[in-house]
């Protein structure tokens, strides 16, 4: 497993922000219609837990894909950061690793098969790719993201058992 380097960090937040400000109906539409604006968002959270979840619990070829994306994007955070603004790169964070039990792993391969289609399938794909780097990229900080990564993980594992255990 990686981590998430200062680029890398930048890349999340980046994504994180474009998404807001693509996303922001303006404040008196929001307080007109707020579920219907605020709805808008679950796409984006959906990709952002799957991508933390992803980086945070998975191996096989499925882990080494988030540890491959987590990587490139780690590169383009640390170049951005180096050639852009003078910056220093360098690991900034160190989540906690969950790994996934066998009925979590199970469960795991069916939201895999679930975010490719509803990133083919439906008209929320581009939203739930960018929510899935952005919670791939800060999933395994140590703050309020990489927090919420363990949870998502103890939830996998839990619903993957319950799952397991009603259909066998």
């Amino acid at each position: 497993m990686i981590w998430a380097t200062r680029g890398g960090i930048v890349v999340g937040l980046a994504v994180l922000v474009w998404f807001l400000f693509k996303w922001w109906p303006g404040t008196k539409s929001l307080l007109a219609r707020p579920l219907e604006h605020i709805g808008r968002l679950l796409p984006f959270l959906g990709g952002w837990a799957f991508g933390a979840l992803g980086i945070l619990a998975v191996g096989g070829l499925i882990g080494w894909a988030f540890d491959t994306a987590l990587w490139a994007l780690n590169w383009l955070g640390d170049v951005a950061l180096i050639l852009g603004v003078n910056g220093d790169a360098g690991v900034s964070s160190r989540g906690a690793y969950l790994p996934l039990t066998a009925d979590g792993a199970g469960l795991m391969v069916i939201w895999v098969v679930a975010f490719v289609a509803a990133c083919k399938f439906t008209n929320s794909g581009p939203q739930i790719r960018l929510g899935s780097l952005c919670g791939l990229t800060l999933g395994t900080s140590s703050s309020i993201a990489g927090l919420a990564a363990v949870p998502l993980a103890q939830a996998t594992n839990a619903s993957g058992s319950v799952l397991f255990a009603w259909i066998g």
